[in-house]
């Protein structure tokens, strides 16, 4: 029970990272989805869906196809800002951010209130002592197992790291905003670096402080399953060729931070790009309603997914 409660928080206080290798495993992304936005080689359809709707709860999963093709055209009519008829890509990039700014504010909102006591008078800040007893207070019944406890203190350490560097004021406790950088530190520039510390200590089975190759591949593929796809061998190319800037055979700070934090990628362009890419039947680089409404299953999901809501409030 120990062990689940702490690992379900850390999910909650995680940030994305992006599964596949287009991007090399572990590139940091805006709060998009909590799918996957690759299985290996191939695109997460339920990535797309949970993208394209931001937090709009999962009402397209009982709907008919009839039902679901209704609701998202009143979606298209909402992403169409100048009324043509046409989708552009930046109209499909400004709903993305849109829809995805909403969903952190409404995550941030919900942890905020999950972590503030009730009966605190300080209603603008949580403090480090609040954090940790709602979060570790439990911590003393895993005293008795040893190892056990030393796993939580380095859950609990790392977690220390993160608040001083989302505490920009210094004293001691977090803003709402400060909490916001806390729970997703990809989002701010002053916390990249803590988001590269924390890479390399998930990656770094050796502890040396640095990647081999070797590492950076088991992060991705389990090599147990058998024989290298074709993409995990990409991988390794890519490792030596385009990751290991100076050649020494392994990555270091810098160069994890070139790779998990790219400056020349967004998030939002590049799932625009891939739900045209699918969608334009006729090539014209525009979505049009019936395009987008042919490929419901793409934009609204399934049964099988608790994501595609339908949209119950404006965006």
């Amino acid at each position: 029970m120990m062990k689940f409660t702490v690992v379900a928080w850390l999910s909650m206080a995680s940030f994305v990272i992006v599964a596949g290798n287009e991007h090399g495993g572990r590139v940091k992304e805006k709060k998009l989805s909590d799918e996957d936005h690759f299985e290996g080689d191939e695109h997460n359809v339920d990535y797309d869906h949970d993208a394209f709707l931001g937090d709009e709860a999962s009402e397209f999963g009982n709907l008919t196809p009839e039902e679901s093709k209704e609701r998202l055209a009143a979606i298209v009519d909402k992403i169409d800002t100048n009324g043509d008829g046409e989708i552009t890509e930046q109209e499909l990039i400004d709903w993305i951010k849109k829809a995805q700014s909403k969903y952190l504010e409404e995550e941030v909102q919900r942890q905020w209130e999950a972590q503030a006591p009730a009966a605190s008078q300080d209603k603008d800040h949580i403090s480090w002592e609040d954090y940790q007893q709602t979060t570790y207070g439990f911590i003393g019944e895993a005293e008795e197992d040893g190892a056990e406890a030393a796993d939580y203190k380095k859950m609990i350490d790392r977690d220390r790291r993160r608040w001083d560097a989302a505490d920009q004021d210094k004293d001691g406790k977090l803003t709402r905003h400060e909490f916001s950088t806390f729970l997703h530190p990809e989002e701010a520039e002053h916390m990249k670096d803590v988001v590269v510390k924390e890479t390399i200590e998930d990656i770094d089975a050796d502890g040396d402080g640095k990647i081999s190759v070797d590492e950076y591949i088991g992060d991705m593929y389990d090599e147990s399953e058998g024989d290298e796809p074709e993409w995990v061998q990409h991988e390794r190319e890519t490792f030596k060729s385009i990751r290991d800037a100076n050649g020494d055979g392994y990555l270091d700070f810098d160069e994890v931070k070139a790779w998990i934090m790219p400056d020349d990628y967004d998030h939002s362009v590049s799932e625009s790009q891939h739900l045209i890419h699918e969608a334009d039947v006729n090539r014209d680089g525009v979505l049009s309603k019936e395009e987008i409404l042919d490929k419901y299953d793409l934009f609204v999901g399934s049964q099988a997914t608790d994501f595609g809501a339908a949209l119950h409030d404006e965006l």
